[in-house]
């Protein structure tokens, strides 16, 4: 089930979508096509759209990796992600329950960790005994 829901948060105006799609690769393109229509929305170049649209990509395959394969609630695991539009940049937040409370991401010199904080200003993890996240910020240039 796809869910798209947004909405205004916060005194700042900011635009928050919130989409969750099946925690599957089949449903990425979902998450790159969101990514890309948030993007040029902010006036992003292509080559900067197409880098975040990578970068997203590679961050949820990270995640998958890590996914639990037994709902938690309802009959599918989700792959949820928060997008947050502000007036100069888009931070891109995703999420996945884990698989066992000993999954860990990625280490920060590992291959996926270098493509994403070459292809988004900020790159930060979570992970906490239920879940695991990974959030992405791109901002304009001034």
């Amino acid at each position: 089930m796809t869910q798209v829901v947004s909405k205004r948060s916060g005194a700042d105006g900011d635009d928050v979508v919130l989409l969750a799609v099946p925690a599957s690769p089949a449903y990425l393109g979902v998450l790159r096509t969101a990514t890309a229509g948030l993007a040029a929305r902010l006036q992003f170049t292509l080559d900067e759209i197409e880098d975040l649209r990578i970068a997203v990509d590679e961050a949820c395959a990270m995640l998958l990796a890590v996914a639990s394969e037994t709902p938690q609630l309802g009959d599918t695991v989700e792959l949820s992600c928060r997008f947050t539009v502000t007036a100069d940049a888009l931070a891109v937040e995703t999420t996945v329950p884990l698989g066992s409370p000993d999954e860990r991401l990625p280490g920060g010199e590992s291959f996926a960790w270098q493509v994403l904080s070459a292809l988004a200003d900020e790159v930060s993890a979570t992970v906490d005994g239920h879940q695991a996240s990974i959030r992405l910020t791109k901002r304009r240039p001034a």
